[in-house]
């Protein structure tokens, strides 16, 4: 796992989400944007990522970053998992690096949304089961009958052993 973009994982970013088939060019162009940006400005772009690798293959990842004047809130911005790398626990592995790192900078809230249409119900399941809270619906956001559906999830620190 590597959280250092490099310039060959603006292509790599945008073959892995169309290769996923829930996304359009639009938002394909945007995941590629967000790796551009990072490249550019580093740190300072407010865009993090977790890359998962096997073989220099990318088998996943995920970009986040902290939410402006909040206090220790993150979003998440993108998960994308290879469709071969599916149900293996790479967005497991995922997730819980991505958590690990907000937490090292202090981050206690991590929100995302997503499509409300029925191709994502699969996505919905994860997040539950990774601990999620379905904290709001935005009925016909994207599109008529495609809502924008928020998650929430507080992030527990390690507690010290005593």
């Amino acid at each position: 796992m590597r959280e250092v973009p490099t310039p060959a994982d603006q292509g790599a970013v945008g073959r892995l989400v169309r290769a996923t088939g829930f996304f359009n060019e639009e938002e394909i162009a945007i995941a590629e944007e967000l790796v551009a940006t990072r490249l550019a400005s580093g740190e300072a772009s407010g865009y993090f990522f977790v890359f998962l690798e096997s073989d220099d293959a990318l088998l996943g990842y995920t970009c986040f970053g902290p939410v402006p004047a909040t206090e220790d809130s993150w979003d998440l911005y993108w998960i994308a998992v290879d469709p071969s790398a599916a149900r293996r626990g790479v967005g497991r592995e995922l997730m819980a690096a991505t958590e690990a790192r907000i937490i090292e900078r202090g981050g206690g809230r991590l929100w995302l949304d997503t499509a409300g249409r029925a191709q994502y119900a699969p996505t919905h399941k994860f997040y539950e089961a990774v601990g999620f809270e379905r904290v709001a619906e935005l009925p016909d956001y994207y599109a008529p009958g495609d809502a924008k559906v928020v998650y929430g999830k507080r992030l527990e620190r390690a507690q010290p052993m005593s």
